[in-house]
């Protein structure tokens, strides 16, 4: 899918995380809803790190291009280090590594781990890569016709503002694990659920997506999971752009009532 729908789908994800945690009892704060929804949002994004086109490898200018273009490196050695013999050869690292389980784990951990141990700096910065990556996905045409300057300056701000908020007693760093120690340990949820939320949006599309790497299925290791070939689409085709698309707006806009304990 396009940047666009991955990152409506994955706040829409997160939203859908919070309408269960109310029905099972277990509320979120509404910062956590939001700065959940808008870091699930940037995450969806993220792993399109090893494509050079992609929008992420425009986010950030320089910095982001070169990233992308290690990214990409590591996952084509990753892929040919590993293939099976049913597994075709390639040029590129695109929707190899970084569009796996095991990657989407090991970066929200990490991701967790940092915000953890970090402190509030650490959180900020997280806050900042997540938001301005949400601005990109969910306001892209806005972010297209602006400077990069400005994305960046909306980025921080947001991030600023809304550790605030978090820092504030019950609002929310401190949502599902409250042992001392654990503040923030939930950040890297919503980075976990957007990684696995674009994957899935991959698997609907023609070429598939190798999430399940590294098990084996048959005789291939990257084995391009999804559904039957005739119900996938190509990439901003008009099944992504009209069906998906308003899908993911009404299920998150019905999600985002449940976990305000709006309805329910």
């Amino acid at each position: 899918m396009m940047g666009p729908a991955h990152s409506l789908s994955g706040a829409a994800a997160w939203l859908g995380v919070g309408a269960i945690a109310a029905g099972l009892g277990h509320p979120m704060p509404w910062p956590t809803v939001l700065v959940g929804a808008l870091i699930c949002a940037g995450a969806a994004l993220a792993p399109d790190l090893d494509h050079q086109a992609a929008t992420i490898s425009r986010a950030f200018g320089p910095l982001s291009r070169a990233l992308c273009k290690i990214v990409d490196g590591l996952a084509h050695a990753t892929y040919k280090a590993t293939r099976k013999k049913g597994d075709p050869r390639r040029a590129g690292g695109h929707r190899t590594l970084t569009h796996t389980w095991l990657w989407a784990v090991l970066v929200g951990g990490g991701f967790s781990a940092a915000a953890v141990y970090g402190g509030r700096w650490a959180v900020l910065v997280i806050l900042f890569i997540h938001m301005v990556l949400a601005v990109e996905g969910l306001l892209w045409r806005q972010a297209r016709m602006s400077s990069d300057v400005l994305v960046w300056l909306l980025g921080a701000t947001s991030a600023w503002m809304l550790a605030d908020v978090l820092d504030d007693p019950g609002n929310g760093k401190d949502w599902l694990f409250t042992q001392p120690g654990q503040h923030y340990l939930w950040i890297g949820l919503p980075i976990v659920l957007g990684s696995l939320v674009h994957c899935i949006g991959d698997a609907l599309t023609v070429s598939g997506c190798p999430v399940l790497w590294p098990i084996p299925i048959g005789r291939r290791r990257w084995y391009p999971v999804g559904p039957p070939k005739f119900m996938r689409f190509r990439a901003g085709s008009w099944v992504e752009i009209k069906v998906l698309t308003p899908v993911f707006f009404v299920v998150g806009g019905g999600c985002a009532l449940g976990a305000l304990g709006i309805i329910g």
